[in-house]
């Protein structure tokens, strides 16, 4: 199984497309699937994985960190950041000091996609990448996933049907030694929408440190 997409990934074609588009727009953005965002203490270190949906065009694509350059960053770090995921100041540019302790960061699709959304067929392509994310942190205890398409291709990449384990914001599942936590999207039209507040965000990650700590032994 291949762990990573190659910077010039074409198994996706409307995906490979668009990036080439921007690649002439834009020539000195990221403009290539996004790798996942580690720790400072390695893969070891990892108890704590989040999965998004895609990265955002002028967000992760243009910068080639995972949610850093636009609004679902601001609110994801600094969540992380206050629950102990996160440490350093977030400036949104991959060279800033915010570093992730004990967790890392990964979307379902690795490629933006037009108008932030993948087709199945992409999402299914993008498992491939997914699935060996998962596998290589051998301390992963716990799972957030941010929105329907990132939960659902984490139960799938995990071997169990989505129908065992439906999406609901606040939702809590265990698939074997893991706990997955459901979340939506911390999106911009998610926030001003309504559909999702801070606090209901902050809860989500309250009940996945508050797990976590169960764990740790004085």
């Amino acid at each position: 199984m291949i762990s990573e997409p190659s910077p010039d990934c074409a198994i996706c074609p409307r995906l490979h497309a668009f990036l080439a588009e921007w690649r002439e727009k834009e020539p000195h953005w990221h403009n290539a699937p996004v790798p996942p965002f580690l720790p400072v203490g390695g893969d070891e270190s990892v108890e704590l994985l989040i999965v998004g949906l895609a990265p955002g065009l002028r967000g992760a694509n243009r910068t080639g960190r995972p949610f850093t350059g636009d609004y679902a960053g601001d609110l994801l770090y600094r969540t992380l950041g206050d629950f102990g995921f996160a440490r350093g100041k977030f400036e949104a540019r991959p060279d800033d000091s915010l570093e992730l302790t004990g967790a890392a960061i990964v979307n379902a699709v690795r490629c933006v996609p037009p108008e932030n959304k993948p087709t199945g067929a992409e999402i299914n392509h993008c498992r491939q990448f997914l699935t060996p994310v998962i596998r290589r942190f051998p301390n992963l205890r716990a799972i957030v996933t941010l929105g329907t398409i990132a939960h659902q291709s984490t139960i799938r990449a995990l071997g169990q049907p989505v129908s065992k384990y439906p999406f609901g914001h606040g939702r809590v599942g265990m698939i074997d030694d893991i706990r997955i936590f459901s979340s939506y999207h911390c999106s911009r039209y998610n926030t001003n929408t309504g559909v999702l507040t801070e606090e209901m965000f902050r809860d989500v990650f309250r009940a996945a440190r508050a797990f976590l700590d169960e764990g740790v032994r004085e």
